[in-house]
């Protein structure tokens, strides 16, 4: 009989360490960062967002509508981390996270950087109140289309550019060292 009881405590055991074990199904837009470093190798920018794909979809217009607030990816608000005082748009922004909307128009995009952060998208958790910067960026033509939401960090004089582009569109955020 402890034989049995012992087998049965097993087999329950056994089962639940199974069912523990599976794993909710990854996101369709998978979460990516992507990370600014000066000369020394110092941490300048972290971003961290979710990049979703194009699928044929119309983007910029259609399932990203022109003239409103975007959380600048898919999933949770895009995050954007500065480890040291940067300068936007003439402006001293203070080392520290911040979330990342954009306006996404045909030809110009608005750039904002909030202080609300840790949010899901836009619905009911963006507000303007917060807003610490906001900036505008030509939007230009990419060469090809780019098939998922994309950020690269570029290289420039006292600073680096944040380029976002998806689709056939891409525009360039620049931010200056502080000191």
């Amino acid at each position: 009989m402890k034989k049995l009881f012992g087998l049965a405590i097993f087999a329950l055991f056994l089962t639940t360490s199974v069912n523990a074990q599976e794993f909710k199904a990854l996101d369709k837009s998978p979460l990516d960062a992507v990370m600014a470093r000066n000369d020394n190798d110092e941490g300048l920018i972290r971003v961290i967002y979710s990049r979703p794909h194009k699928k044929g979809r119309e983007i910029f217009g259609n399932l990203v509508p022109y003239g409103k607030i975007w959380r600048t990816g898919a999933n949770e608000a895009t995050e954007v981390t500065f480890y040291k005082d940067m300068m936007v748009g003439g402006k001293k922004v203070p080392k520290g996270a911040y979330t990342l909307y954009t306006i996404p128009n045909k030809k110009e995009w608005t750039i904002i950087l909030n202080k609300n952060t840790n949010v899901w998208g836009t619905r009911g958790n963006y507000k303007e109140s917060e807003d610490l910067v906001r900036i505008t960026a030509p939007a230009r033509q990419a060469a090809n289309t780019i098939e998922d939401f994309s950020m690269a960090f570029q290289p420039m004089d006292n600073g680096t550019k944040l380029m976002m582009g998806w689709d056939d569109v891409y525009v360039s955020v620049p931010f200056k060292n502080a000191n």
